[in-house]
């Protein structure tokens, strides 16, 4: 609620007949009574950002989100509105370096910033003039150079408006716990709540009063040392042109010479006049679950543990990401019903497992026929992850779509581009086969919404495209594991012994199904042994069987393509954890 439209007691005029908009004096306007034509002008007083229902009821995981924002171990992706909604409460620690510098094509945005600890206070110069009847202000002087924690913050803008967040240089922690950055420095948060109560007429005793109140909100949102001197030096300027307040909010009372005694409680959020101040949900309990939201038990994925991408996976120049084979089939091995043709499989179970090993790999990848028979989303709407609960696209996987030919034609209305806009998912990569020539035009659309073509740089012995080239290049880009889902061709061709070396586990979900004849089945391409004579084409192994629900998950790593021999899932990628 905008504090112009709040009133206080009705001993006062509304603020409205106090308030001065953006400047209290400018060049333009009649000198006010009582002033001097030649004294120096007040700076601009501007409206308060924040209010009361920004410590009543903070933002969700307020001071989890402020520890993660002064350590930033990693890069972090946060939607423009999460970190417009945190980034203010850790501006006592951050401070910026450079004005933000925008690139040609008006597409990135760029700011520097450095631990606050990084210069010195400000040290008082004998050139500074104090004007006659003020007192100086104290302030203490800190050495500078103690903390040398920088980062880097660029906003994307377009169809997937971000803000990415990342470490510079050397140093990787502070010298201190954020305890210490609010100790020393309060956030423009709490001060501009506290400027915002002083212009409505309430007292520094009042205003400090309420907003201590709750010990574990002003905590979380770095107030734990505030106190009335802050709420005064949050509104000089507004003083020095209107004066003290003399108002105590109306769930208090003012006992002369012992301070603040409380008269009601303020459980009910209602700080003003009796009345509930409105709220944004939006910046306090975050927004409401989508319907679609799965959710999966912790209990259900105890089995899963073994065939997942190691935690802390680093692929080192020359491998390959991690690669886990899954899809869901029928008893007669069919994946669909007919081809070009979308079919459910999954129970309510396994498709949130789907949905849970989809939060714990970097990207998903399909073939192209499934993008044109399906028009997937390929994200995550597992309760916690990105759009689903969670902070930025946490948990949501790169989709990747491997398509040679560039047949597959994105636009706005594409299901997977709709995600995008929603803020529920990723834009796509697109792989095309080397020397592909793509439109201008279609390169553009994809990349507004953050996805882009990636070309394949040549083609194998035999002219076709090969996995080391896909993976490889994935890998290039920073991706360390990889979920493939389909469809036909690629499962299949993946499970041909000459590829399993790419394949780290296989996780298959068995439908209590039979689709019928004429579907697109899931059947390798039969081997032969030395003697020509007919062998199975793969049999797992480390297999483990995990009902859920009314369908079965099998899970299993496959054998070497020379010897056959049994191959721990995590075996090509534990040394490099």
């Amino acid at each position: 609620m905008s504090i112009l439209n709040m009133n206080v007691h009705t001993n006062t005029m509304p603020l409205e007949e106090n308030f001065i908009p953006s400047t209290s004096i400018s060049p333009d306007t009649e000198t006010p009574p009582g002033h001097d034509q030649h004294t120096e002008r007040p700076k601009e007083l501007l409206l308060p950002t924040r209010d009361m229902s920004d410590l009543l009821r903070p933002p969700v995981n307020l001071a989890t989100m402020r520890n993660r924002l002064f350590e930033v171990q990693h890069r972090m992706e946060l939607k423009v509105d999460e970190f417009e909604r945190y980034w203010p409460f850790v501006d006592n620690v951050w401070v910026r370096q450079h004005k933000a510098g925008t690139d040609k094509t008006g597409q990135f945005t760029t700011d520097y910033y450095a631990c606050r600890l990084q210069r010195p206070t400000y040290i008082s110069k004998k050139s500074d003039i104090i004007p006659d009847g003020k007192p100086s202000r104290k302030k203490q002087i800190r050495e500078g150079g103690t903390c040398q924690m920088r980062l880097k913050s660029v906003r994307l803008n377009g169809g997937h408006a971000m803000y990415i967040i990342s470490l510079l240089g050397d140093q990787t922690h502070h010298t201190h716990d954020l305890d210490h950055m609010d100790k020393i420095k309060r956030n423009t948060v709490l001060m501009e709540i506290a400027r915002g109560e002083v212009m409505k007429g309430y007292t520094p005793g009042s205003i400090f009063t309420i907003m201590s109140e709750n010990s574990e909100n002003i905590t979380a949102a770095g107030g734990r040392y505030f106190s009335r001197n802050d709420v005064r030096n949050a509104s000089i300027q507004w003083r020095q042109v209107h004066g003290e307040g003399s108002l105590v909010h109306h769930v208090y009372e003012c006992n002369h010479g012992n301070g603040i005694d409380g008269v009601h409680s303020t459980s009910n959020n209602s700080v003003e006049n009796g009345n509930r101040q409105a709220l944004n949900p939006a910046l306090i309990e975050g927004f409401p679950l989508p319907s679609d939201t799965l959710r999966f038990s912790p209990s259900n994925n105890e089995f899963l543990k073994h065939y997942l991408p190691p935690d802390n996976l680093n692929v080192v120049e020359g491998r390959f990401p991690f690669v886990t084979l899954t899809y869901a089939t029928s008893m007669d091995s069919f994946i669909s019903i007919a081809p070009g043709t979308q079919t459910v499989l999954s129970g309510p179970q396994s498709k949130a497992m789907t949905h849970y090993l989809r939060s714990k790999h970097d990207a998903i990848l399909i073939g192209v026929g499934t993008a044109l028979a399906d028009d997937p989303g390929l994200n995550c709407r597992l309760e916690g992850a990105g759009g689903f609960g969670g902070f930025g696209w946490e948990g949501q996987p790169r989709p990747v779509i491997l398509d040679p030919g560039a047949r597959w034609h994105i636009t706005p209305q594409s299901r997977i581009i709709k995600t995008v806009i929603e803020g529920k998912g990723k834009a796509p990569w697109v792989i095309l086969a080397p020397g592909f020539v793509m439109d201008p035009k279609r390169i553009d659309l994809l990349k507004y919404y953050g996805g882009k073509y990636l070309g394949l740089p040549t083609l194998n012995n035999s002219g076709l495209i090969s996995w080391d080239a896909i993976f490889g290049a994935l890998a290039a880009e920073g991706i360390k594991s990889v979920m493939v889902e389909g469809g036909g061709t690629i499962i299949n061709e993946l499970l041909q012994p000459v590829h399993t070396k790419f394949i780290n586990s296989v996780i298959v979900t068995l439908a209590p199904t039979y689709l019928g004849r004429g579907g697109v089945a899931v059947c390798p391409t039969r081997n032969l042994d030395r003697e020509g004579r007919p062998r199975p084409s793969t049999r797992f192994r480390d297999v483990r069987w995990q009902p859920l629900g009314d369908d079965v998950v099998m899970c299993g790593s496959l054998p070497d393509e020379e010897d056959h021999t049994f191959r721990e899932p995590n075996t090509r990628f534990r040394m490099f954890a």
